[in-house]
């Protein structure tokens, strides 16, 4: 194992640090909410190749289910909405977005709520819109969630879905440290969790990352928890089971427009898709 932790260590040397908003935050360049408010345009370019922004969220009351610290909630509340609210299960989360939230002056059009995504406090037909950017990929019972959605949403609503697939290049959610792609077809998951601690113990917050990525199990085994492994083909099952909610619009984004055609077979494309992309209608 130690042999293992050590090539992949060595390997990492190789490949540049993508930039990470977590390692943004620690060398003060900005924070997490920050960057992604910023970039908060950037989590709808896909969703805008099926509907205009306007039908997203002019006079809308919108959803952004797994908001994290609130950045692209208070984006979206900048849009011409109604309301949004922004829920995710972390309180450490919900009080950075609202901290962003009074910095912006947006606390007439935003809130944040912590709660559990399959057992949400919101009445039945609350919402017009329900937008679930890189959280089906993080929730633990992608079904309930779907369940909740639709019982939240408004008749005629939408619900909006990306993540990218478990075996996108950058797919096990360490790129904080690790820029290896694909690292997780190439080393086992405890020599990425070995690895992973090593890299990122030169962080002031490094207990902080390793606690909110890896768990254990009932047998003391520690095991990737911040993702789900969610892949494809187990999404589309879950869409073949969720027949209350009718898929307007699906589409597999390549990682690059050259590697389209691997982004197409069976078993590849799990490799080569960047975002799955979903519209889905109550």
């Amino acid at each position: 194992m130690a042999l293992a932790v050590s090539m992949l260590k060595f390997l990492n040397t190789l490949f540049p640090q993508p930039a990470h908003p977590l390692n943004m935050a620690q060398d003060g360049t900005k924070s997490t909410a920050q960057w992604q408010m910023e970039r908060g345009g950037e989590t709808l370019r896909y969703f805008l190749q099926a509907v205009s922004e306007r039908e997203l969220f002019e006079d809308r009351v919108v959803l952004d289910m797994g908001c994290g610290p609130g950045g692209k909630t208070c984006y979206y509340a900048t849009r011409g909405v109604k309301k949004v609210v922004g829920l995710d299960l972390l309180p450490d989360f919900i009080a950075e977005a609202r901290a962003l939230a009074e910095q912006e002056g947006l606390l007439d059009s935003v809130d944040f709520v912590a709660a559990d995504a399959t057992a949400m406090p919101f009445a039945d037909e609350t919402f017009d819109v329900i937008i679930a950017n890189d959280f089906m990929e993080h929730v633990g019972d992608p079904e309930g969630a779907l369940r909740e959605a639709h019982r939240v949403l408004k008749k005629g609503g939408r619900l909006f879905v990306n993540f990218p697939p478990y075996y996108h290049p950058y797919g096990a959610h360490l790129s904080d440290a690790i820029a290896i792609p694909w690292v997780h077809s190439l080393f086992s998951e405890q020599t990425m969790i070995d690895a992973y601690k090593d890299l990122v113990r030169v962080y002031p917050d490094s207990e902080k990352r390793i606690a909110f990525r890896f768990s254990k199990d009932a047998q003391g085994r520690e095991y990737l928890s911040y993702v789900n492994g969610m892949t494809i083909e187990r999404f589309q099952k879950i869409l073949k089971a969720t027949p209350y909610l009718k898929v307007a619009y699906y589409r597999e984004a390549p990682l690059r427009d050259f590697l389209a055609p691997l982004s197409k077979i069976n078993g590849a494309k799990e490799y080569f898709v960047r975002m799955v992309v979903v519209v889905l209608e109550k």
